[in-house]
């Protein structure tokens, strides 16, 4: 069964997908704070780790539609 999306909506969501973890970490201000803590660990420390699979899922996410349109018909 293929699925037909719109290859505009396809790249859209291919951005959005490379630039939330970019957003997520480049506003510091937003995370920058020691409460909440997690097992005694201040909120700036988990929320950036908690961005390293995060970002690989996005990366995968990303992949995954771009790599229907390197395909020949």
């Amino acid at each position: 069964m293929a699925r037909t999306v719109h290859p505009r909506l396809r790249r859209v969501a291919v951005v959005v997908l490379l630039l939330a973890p970019a957003a997520g970490l480049l506003w510091v201000p937003w995370y920058a704070g020691a409460s909440p803590a997690l097992a005694g660990t201040p909120f700036f420390y988990w929320y950036q780790l908690a961005w390293v699979p995060g970002c690989g899922l996005c990366l995968l996410g990303a992949y995954a539609l771009t790599r229907h349109e390197h395909r020949d018909p």
